[in-house]
């Protein structure tokens, strides 16, 4: 097989792990259902038997330069294994799944490898890394934008994972029959392209989820939303958002009026993620979590971010909330008067969001990767016109 037809069936096979995304926990759902008490004994079977084809394919190949090539070995083991240990979460379903989504980016790393590996150079090993780190950034990016999956900054540290360990494995398996130690003007060219989009793609991801806003409500006052003196709380509420305070109010008056003739109450997984609904869930999930564990003045501030940005998430019945998720008059009157009973938090900051949001100005943010990769793609015009003189 040709470099050409290796990196189409590598494109290929990057194209449907990215597209199956949002079919995915569909699919856990489905083998759950058929194995309902060794969905874990399955899947691990399945990451075993992937594991062992390529440790057996290894030692079958290795002949020559044995000493690195067993080390290469050892070390993508020895690395996955370790990753496997440090990041489990002690949910078994939960480390199997992402330990299968750790072998499916070795193998796509593999791949590519194998398109690139006569390269004669450095680029042999940093192609495949570039093309399958914007493959990873590429799946999580979408997973952004579908219902219930996530992406987020620890599954690119998976995948960054995951990729070294398959580039190992390959190498181990078949490394390149001749090898220089400085690239040539091709290959400096190509990976100061391919690092470029991959550049471009991770900040599109990280611009997506991970930058956001502080936003400020309530006031120096302490008169928070209600007019009721016996609700006055101290301070001010800061959380969290992938939006702006004025964004927030122009959302919840979209939704209010959308959602009143048409409530979101069936999920359709090939559809657009709502991440206002997505937000005022997780404050929900925080005032509920506060509540349980008898937090009741951090419960009561998580109530007054909802009632003041998130009414329609509350009053809305939805497939994650059917019947609405507003306290009843009682419990928010009983909640008022516990959270008066607590000692104040001056600011109170939530801590809902489920993962980081980084207030970084945006604008800074692209004109530094806009200027980083401008830089690679100059180089990379300059080292081919050098190299066609």
């Amino acid at each position: 097989m040709n470099r050409g037809k290796r990196l189409f069936l590598a494109c290929i096979v990057s194209a449907a792990v990215v597209l199956a995304a949002p079919i995915m926990g569909q699919v856990r759902g489905l083998l759950g259902s058929a194995f309902p008490s060794h969905f874990v004994a399955v899947v691990g079977v399945m990451i075993a038997a992937a594991v062992a084809t390529a440790i057996v394919t290894a030692l079958f190949r290795i002949k020559s330069r044995r000493g690195a090539r067993y080390g290469a070995l050892a070390a993508a083991l020895a690395i996955g294994i370790g990753y496997s240990l440090a990041s489990r979460s002690g949910f078994a379903e939960v480390d199997v799944v992402e330990r299968f989504h750790f072998v499916e980016y070795g193998v796509i790393t593999m791949l590519f490898y194998r398109a690139w590996r006569e390269q004669g150079d450095v680029s042999a090993f940093v192609l495949p890394v570039l093309a399958a780190m914007l493959v990873g950034n590429l799946d999580e990016w979408l997973q952004w934008f579908v219902p219930v999956r996530v992406g987020e900054m620890h599954d690119v540290l998976l995948n960054l994972v995951a990729i070294c360990c398959g580039l190992l494995v390959g190498t181990a398996v078949d490394p390149p029959s001749t090898f220089s130690r400085r690239p040539s003007p091709k290959s400096v060219a190509s990976m100061c392209l391919a690092g470029a989009a991959a550049l471009v793609v991770f900040a599109g991801f990280v611009s997506a989820v991970h930058l956001g806003y502080l936003v400020e409500t309530g006031n120096g006052s302490g008169n928070l939303f209600h007019g009721d003196p016996s609700e006055k709380v101290p301070g001010t509420l800061f959380f969290r958002s992938h939006y702006t305070a004025e964004r927030l109010d122009a959302l919840a008056r979209d939704r209010a009026l959308r959602w009143r003739v048409n409530p979101p109450i069936v999920l359709r997984r090939y559809s657009q993620e709502d991440q206002y609904m997505d937000e005022g869930m997780w404050h929900i999930h925080r005032r509920n979590q506060q509540w349980a564990d008898a937090h009741y003045l951090p419960a009561w501030y998580e109530n007054l971010i909802l009632e003041r940005f998130f009414t329609p998430v509350l009053d809305t019945p939805s497939y994650a909330s059917p019947d609405g998720a507003r306290w009843p008059a009682e419990q928010r009157a009983d909640a008022a008067i516990r959270a008066r009973d607590g000692t104040p938090e001056v600011p109170y900051v939530s801590d809902a969001e489920p993962y980081p949001i980084f207030i970084w100005p945006k604008r800074q943010f692209w004109v530094l990767i806009a200027g980083v990769a401008v830089s690679a793609l100059a180089w990379a015009r300059r080292v081919s016109e050098v190299a066609s003189r």
